[in-house]
């Protein structure tokens, strides 16, 4: 034992002491062949040498994905402490983790981890008390854990479950039908589901979208129109009835619900991410048929329940922030809407409901606000929450007198409580016992000014007592887009890096939703530039502020975000040390020739609206914007062989040029994480996946971190 350890100091200083040319410059990256691919857009040639890539089916892709992954697996394994930075994940992420329980039938049902289990375990007991009874263990469905349950839908009465699973992390889903009381498997295996919900009809069979099967690669052909069916048990899907979409009504996303009376059956269509029709159809009348509320895309509109006759639905017509209507089934459109609960300040991110209560969660600069309403649409209270983070739940049934919520922030593990609706009070339900002190940490929330002189908040979280020396490793983590709200949340990994001095720090960026529509617009086609913008501004504030400085600066982010950092390095190598790009969107020219990515064309446009928008596109596009003879950061590009939503394309094309056009010692690599999707697909791929991004971070920073000397 003490000659490994006196071989890993030796090993610790040689490459500490070293230069950088010293420990980088031996970099040899596969050849990357270049095609003679050319198109023409409103008259001007773009080549794409490397089109060849967007075959994922072939036989040179899968060769480069290997001859990738070994210079960059071989380049992670010489970083010395990279196993102790994995050995340190497992001990964080080994503690018992419980989700909210959640009645069904007579059972009470939730979710349970052991601490390094792939996969949360389905359990159930009797009573709230009762002693628990496994119920679904998705870490036997697979021998490496990869295959996860991906959701689960129990019929009104609770005796029969249809659960989805994932392999992989694929996006395409199988959908197995069980009795609940034996767990018995009732009839044949649906396939090929992809983005859906599963909303029963009594117990007669339910509702489920799909595509049709993909010509061609099911992980990265296009899939266009979306389609509603009704499976009725016991029944072949083959024979299952088309509900809405197809060919004569075309829609690229649909879902359905069906209200917990069973009376109406609510459908929602979309061409987009933003914006969505609306369809209800009274299913207690022989004759019913679907009736249209909304018959256009230009807002959103989400039912949030039924009271009889009286549809209740949040939308953002004429109210950017959000609000909440009533009006009749038998008048449903929009020019008879009457506010509930008028537009506020403060945009409204969704609603849940019980008891004939409306659970209203807002954001105020980024942080939870939840009011309780009643159904006249009343102020009852505003909930006491146990501290400034982020609140996630209150929703049950009509009977439920008491249901659970979630609360979390930066240094506030996230925390189950149980809430009385009548009285108002919380009650902890369960704590996690994680090995994390927070009163060794603080968080605040600064607000800096962007670019245009938009003053844009930030959280940062470090260790109390931190020094501004300006040489602080400080990640850097945004999303920016499709109006997706970050707010304080908790995550275990992120411990390993704020315990060995790191910081933290996380800007609302436009183009998000934490302050309602007008906000996400601001980040949007035209304006997107104003996200990357955003960003570079966040990064600068913390080097004018001594947080940190360009050497000790990383940035990262995932999918949209991922395109963040593609750009936001294309434009700024300067600015940062590391770059981690993780999923990203990163051709912008052809993300819409893939799966469901034309679906992103509201937040994005496409090159082919115009010659303005395709010349926008492909000035920030990462494939494209990057320059030959430049230093760009030390880059590590993440992606997934089975990530079919950005296909793993993007990544290999921004890899091959990155390569290509990068001059100096910084390596620039990508890791291709095998049998994953848009995320991994098990804890211990996250794991992995963590330390890896941690290690290269720190190495390529100069940082020897703490618990790593302590090991020597």
């Amino acid at each position: 034992m003490q000659k490994i350890i006196i071989v890993f100091v030796v090993t610790v200083c040689a490459i500490a002491c070293s230069s950088p040319v010293e420990k980088k410059s031996f970099m040899k990256y596969p050849v990357s062949q270049k095609g003679d691919v050319v198109d023409t857009l409103f008259g001007t040639a773009v080549g794409d040498p490397y089109r060849w890539m967007e075959d994922d089916t072939a036989k040179a892709t899968a060769d480069w994905v290997k001859a990738q992954n070994e210079v960059t697996f071989g380049f992670l394994d010489k970083i010395p402490y990279r196993e102790v930075l994995k050995k340190r994940l497992q001990d964080l992420y080994n503690y018992e983790r419980l989700s909210a329980p959640f009645k069904e039938g007579d059972f009470y049902y939730f979710y349970k981890n052991d601490g390094l289990q792939n996969q949360s375990v389905l359990y159930r007991k009797s009573d709230e008390s009762g002693t628990p009874e496994l119920f679904l263990d998705p870490n036997t469905f697979s021998k490496d854990g990869t295959t996860s349950m991906a959701g689960i839908s129990f019929s009104k009465d609770g005796s029969l479950a249809a659960y989805q699973i994932s392999e992989g992390g694929s996006d395409w889903r199988k959908v197995i039908v069980i009795k609940a009381i034996d767990k018995t498997i009732v009839e044949d295996t649906l396939r090929d589901v992809k983005f859906s919900g599963l909303s029963w009809k009594g117990n007669e069979g339910f509702y489920y979208s799909s595509y049709d099967k993909p010509k061609g690669s099911e992980l990265s052909a296009k899939t266009q129109y979306h389609k509603l069916y009704f499976h009725k048990l016991g029944a072949k899907q083959s024979t299952d009835q088309l509900i809405f979409g197809g060919e004569k009504m075309p829609r690229r996303y649909v879902s359905a619900g069906v209200t917990e009376d069973e009376r109406f059956l609510v459908i929602a269509a979309a061409t987009s991410t933003t914006g969505n029709e609306l369809y209800v159809q009274d299913l207690k009348d022989p004759k019913g048929k679907l009736v249209t509320v909304v018959d256009n895309f230009d807002n959103d509109h989400n039912l949030v329940d039924n009271d009889g006759s009286r549809l209740i639905i949040q939308t953002n017509l004429n109210a950017p922030n959000n609000k909440i209507v009533s009006v009749d089934f038998a008048r449903p459109t929009t020019e008879n809407w009457k506010d509930l609960v008028p537009e506020t300040e403060n945009a409204m991110q969704g609603v849940g409901t019980a008891n004939k209560k409306m659970f209203v969660n807002y954001l105020s600069d980024a942080k939870t606000l939840i009011k309780q309403f009643d159904f006249a649409g009343e102020l009852e209270r505003e909930v006491e929450l146990p501290g400034i983070g982020t609140a996630g739940g209150f929703g049950g049934k009509m009977s439920d007198k008491q249901i659970y919520y979630s609360f979390t922030s930066f240094t506030y593990p996230t925390s189950i409580f149980k809430y009385d609706i009548a009285s108002g009070k919380s009650t902890l339900y369960e704590k996690p016992k994680v090995d994390f002190n927070p009163g060794n940490y603080e968080t605040k929330q600064v607000f800096y000014t962007s670019k245009d002189g938009t003053k844009v908040p930030m959280f940062i979280t470090h260790k109390k007592g931190i020094q501004l020396t300006g040489k602080n490793p400080t990640m850097l983590y945004a999303y920016g887009g499709f109006s997706v709200s970050l707010t304080p949340s908790f995550a275990t990994s992120r411990i390993v890096w704020l315990e060995n001095g790191g910081v933290y720090a996380q800007p609302n960026l436009r183009g998000g939703g934490e302050y309602g529509e007008k906000w996400h617009l601001a980040g949007t086609k035209m304006n997107k530039q104003n996200v990357f913008d955003d960003f570079i501004a966040a990064g600068e504030y913390l080097i004018a502020e001594k947080y940190t400085s360009s050497q000790y600066l990383a940035i990262s982010g995932g999918s949209n975000g991922g395109l963040l950092v593609g750009a936001t390095m294309a434009q700024r190598p300067d600015l940062m040390k590391v770059a981690l790009p993780a999923v990203g969107v990163m051709d912008m020219l052809r993300y819409h020739k893939f799966t469901a990515g034309a679906g992103w064309a509201y937040d994005y446009g496409t090159a082919d609206d115009s010659k303005e928008m395709f010349e926008y596109l492909k000035k920030y596009s990462p494939v494209h914007a990057l320059l030959p003879n430049t230093n760009y950061p030390a880059t590590m590009v993440t992606t997934a062989d089975h990530d079919d939503r950005v296909v793993p394309a993007h990544s290999f094309k921004f890899a091959a040029a990155l390569q290509e056009n990068h001059v100096g010692d910084n390596p620039v690599l990508i890791r291709i994480e095998t049998k994953s999707g848009h995320g991994s697909s098990n804890l211990s791929k996250t794991i992995e996946g963590t330390a890896d991004q941690y290690a290269f971070t720190w190495y390529n920073m100069g940082v020897i971190p703490p618990l790593a000397k302590k090991e020597m």
